[in-house]
């Protein structure tokens, strides 16, 4: 599990991000870019998104990338809204790591509205682009869009609550 008392280190990945559950350094492919996969490929984001990267915009919001494939196609031939949602859903957490205070785990998404304005096309890239409105103690609000060029796929804001990690549970008591 990551730890809850986690700063930014100077590239905008927080120190001690869990190097034995995250793979997050330098993408070779990419200049400029870092990898945000999770190690084990088999949990959600590896087994349906694929590779993901991030940055930090010059204008100091945070994004997340990732390359669409056949399977992330709906019967349309366009990029399936689960898809677009869980792309939302993933990148809060990575702007709470890159922009805001670096504590993003363990937390749960508590509220997501998200406005689908256009159509993702499955050949180009998909991006999450975001800022954080404001962060607390607990809670983070953050809005974004979901781009393609210039193009927007969607728009949306969140809440995620940021939660401290659960004892293990007592297997001596009765």
């Amino acid at each position: 599990m990551i730890e809850a008392e986690q700063s930014p280190g100077p590239t905008g990945v927080p120190k001690g991000l869990g190097d034995d559950v995250f793979e997050h350094g330098p993408d070779p492919e990419n200049p400029g870019w870092r990898l945000w996969n999770l190690k084990d490929e088999t949990l959600f984001n590896g087994a349906v998104m694929g590779k993901l990267i991030t940055s930090i915009d010059a204008d100091g919001k945070a994004r997340l990338r990732m390359f669409p494939e056949r399977k992330h196609e709906n019967l349309q031939g366009i990029i399936h809204g689960a898809v677009t949602l869980a792309l939302i859903d993933i990148s809060m957490f990575t702007t709470m790591h890159t922009i805001g205070s670096g504590n993003a785990g363990p937390s749960v998404t508590l509220e997501l509205s998200t406005q689908f304005v256009g159509a993702g096309d499955p050949t180009r890239v998909l991006d999450a682009v975001n800022e954080i409105v404001r962060e607390t103690g607990k809670l983070v609000f953050i809005r974004g869009q979901v781009m393609q060029d210039d193009d927007i796929v969607a728009s949306y804001s969140g809440i995620v609550r940021k939660m401290r990690a659960r004892a293990p549970a007592d297997t001596a008591a009765s």
